[in-house]
This record gives C-alpha cells, structure tokens and sequence, in this order.
C-alpha cells in the first residue's frame, strides 16, 4: 500500500487564516485510510485580510485589484504549504490540495419555487505561486467542475462527511439513525449522513455575522467575541432576532449555498438600523442565538440524534451552550473525539480532495451539491518537473478511516 503525503490548504468564509495540514493518505480498496500528520493556522496580513473583506462585501472590484489579491494570496498559500512541510511533513510531500480563497460565490434565485442555482465561483490563490514555491504538483480550482455540473460546488465537505460516518458506524457510533455533522466556520454547514441518501448544505451564518459585528463594535479589536464573552452578558432581543430568521434563505430548500457575499456587515447593518436600541451584548446574543435556532430547526427537521461539530465555532462556549440547548435531546459530539481535529477539518477535507483528483476519483456529492453525477474536481499545476499520476483507483471510495496520530482520545466527548 502506497502512501501519498498530501499538503491540504484552505480559507473559509471568516478569511482570518489559512489553515494548513499534513497528512498521509492511501488507498485501501474502497476505504480511505487518512493519517493525519498535523496542521497550523497562518494568519492572513492585515491589509490582506481587510482587502479580501471589502471585496467580498462590496461584491465588486477592479481587475487591477483582482490580480494583485489572486497573487498575494497563491503567495501567503505558498508559505504556509512550505511551513507545514517543514513542521509535520519531515521536510517531503508528495502533493499539494489547494481550496483558494472564495472571492465570490454567484447564485440566482430560482423562480417560481425553483431552487437558486449557482452560476460561478470564483476562488483566489493562484496554484502557480504555490508550485513554483514548493515544488510539487497542485491541485486547485476544486468548486468549479461540480458547478459546471450544475451544482452548488458547495458544501464540498458533504463527501468526506459520508465516508467518514461510513468509516464509523460499527465502530464508535453503533447505531444506524441519521448523524448530523456540522462545521461552524463563517457559515454553517450540516451534512446529514444517512446511506446513500447523504446530503449537505449550508444552513446560514456561523460566526459571519458575530464576526461582521465585532468588526463594527471594535475596529481595532481582534475581529471575534473572544470565548462568547460579550454575547453571554446580552440577551437575543426578539425583535431583531424575527427580522433575521425572516430570511427566505432559511426555508428554501436543499441543495442551497451562501457566503459573505449575502450575511455580511453591509446586511447586518440594514436591519440594526430598525432596532437601534439594541446593545452591543444584546446584539451578539441575538446572532448567537439566529445560529442556535436555524440550525436547531435543521436538526429537528432531519430527525437527527447526534451531530458532530467542527470548526473555529466549536471554540465558542457560549455558541455551544445555545446550540446544546436548542438541539436537546440530540448530543453534540465534538470531532476531536472522533479523531479529526476540529481546527484543521476543513484542510483535511481538502487534502483528501486533492488526493482523490490525483487518483482519478469524484470528489462531489451530487445528493449534496446538486450537481448532475459525479466528477473528478480541479486542476492540476505541475511542480518542478512533470507530474507522474499514480494509476486511477480501480474502486469506488465508499469510506474513510482516520489511522490516528495521537493516542486514541477514547469515548466521545459529548455537550
């Protein structure tokens, strides 16, 4: 069995970092084994970050503008590859997994009780700054086939949640009702895993609109409510909170995606306008709990009795206990327990992709995104020399195995 050290890059929709990982990965007829070796978050620069956030935002810029970010970014990409290589790849990779930076994300209402489609995404980061720097091939550009698709090209984690559930149950999660998994980046993401009827989409703002907030109350402040301090002083003031839930994204129905380009500061702002009596406390509580309650409904809506829960969301006490609370009686448990750092999920999601790419693999869902079948994702940018494919997998993948690192954690930690 021949391993391939995969390099996973991603920047989510809080655009605050890139995360990086490592891992070993090889193919085992139709299981994954997925090793990880361990990740880092690399901070953006601050211009950069800022840059990144009034285009998202404004939805706009120039083609000046444009090029300057898609190289400034390949090239913070590329340090952070040649970082984690140094750190947790012994100095060797084999391959680079590149998700980019979402700059825009183009959906259009359906009409008359369609479902909105996607028309474009568009990620920054230019893999030619990243291979030139490291060395190695690079798979990038891995939404855009699945929305040529006829897809969303999102939530692309849909996948790695189904094979990774599969890679579970019988093992640590012995009985066969649905499981939720969910990641709370900018936006929140729930995959429900059930058998082959799998699907994935995004439920609303995580920590987009706690984020934009923030941003508003302190410009010069860290960007977030650190540990959910200044949200578990206030209480969600109702009604603020009717007028977000009000929202028609909420009840439309799967496949669906959003991003910054809709929750953002510009949006906030419009509808603090009507509640200006609203305090800084009580406008964090009242976002806390617009997360708390559009992802319970979703929850409650899939008959779901356990959700696993990611991303930087996870570290938010105050965000958990309302999301304990909203769920009851169905169990968070935190992926950490089940072997998958909760930080870094998303960068092994995006390893995985890139290795399924280099091996001839689909990397979408279609129950999930929406897309018209399966397909192999992305493009490849050769590193120093040719690249040399391995034979493509003569197998479907029908799950994942994390061959942990560490030592096992033991049962699941669960709020």
């Amino acid at each position: 069995m021949d391993r391939c050290r995969v390099v996973g890059l991603s920047s989510g929709t809080s655009m605050d970092a890139v995360d990086v990982v490592v891992a070993d990965l090889a193919l085992e007829g139709e299981t994954v084994s997925l090793r990880p070796a361990g990740g880092l978050g690399v901070p953006y620069p601050a211009e950069l970050r800022r840059a990144l956030g009034a285009v998202v935002e404004e939805g706009d810029c120039s083609a000046r503008l444009l090029c300057m970010l898609d190289t400034r970014v390949g090239q913070v990409f590329a340090e952070a590859a040649l970082r984690a290589i140094d750190e947790y790849g012994g100095g060797r990779a084999d391959l680079v997994a590149s998700l980019g930076q979402t700059i825009y994300h183009w959906i259009e209402p359906g009409s008359a009780g369609a479902a909105d489609r996607c028309l474009g995404t568009l990620q920054l980061g230019s893999p030619a700054w990243i291979a030139e720097a490291v060395g190695l091939p690079v798979v990038a550009d891995l939404r855009t086939r699945d929305v040529a698709a006829g897809g969303h090209g999102a939530p692309l984690a849909g996948l790695f949640d189904r094979y990774w559930i599969a890679g579970l149950v019988g093992d640590r999660l012995t009985d066969d009702t649905p499981i939720g998994v969910l990641n709370l980046g900018g936006i929140a993401n729930l995959t429900v895993a059930d058998g082959a009827a799998t699907i994935a989409y995004d439920v609303g703002p995580a920590n987009a609109l706690l984020d934009a907030a923030c941003a508003d109350l302190d410009p010069a402040g860290p960007g977030y409510d650190v540990d959910g301090g200044l949200a578990a002083r206030g209480r969600p003031d109702p009604g603020l909170l009717g007028e977000l839930l009000a929202d028609p994204y909420y009840a439309a129905a799967p496949p669906k995606s959003t991003g910054k380009e809709h929750f953002n500061g510009a949006y906030l702002r419009a509808r603090q306008s009507a509640h200006p009596a609203v305090t800084p406390a009580d406008l964090l509580a009242t976002l806390v709990e617009l997360t708390s309650a559009t992802i319970g409904d979703a929850v409650r809506r899939h008959g779901l009795s356990r959700v696993v829960v990611s991303g930087g969301g996870a570290r938010n006490p105050t965000l958990l206990r309302a999301l304990r609370a909203r769920l009851s009686p169905a169990r968070l448990i935190l992926s950490d327990s089940l072997g998958m750092p909760g930080d870094d999920k998303e960068a092994y999601l995006t390893a995985l992709l890139g290795f399924l790419t280099w091996h001839g693999l689909p990397g979408n869902l279609p129950s999930a995104t929406g897309a018209v079948g399966p397909r192999v994702l992305g493009s490849i940018t050769p590193g120093a020399g040719p690249p040399r494919l391995p034979a493509p997998g003569a197998e479907p993948v029908r799950a994942l195995r994390i061959d942990h690192a560490r030592p096992d954690p033991g049962p699941h930690a669960a709020y």
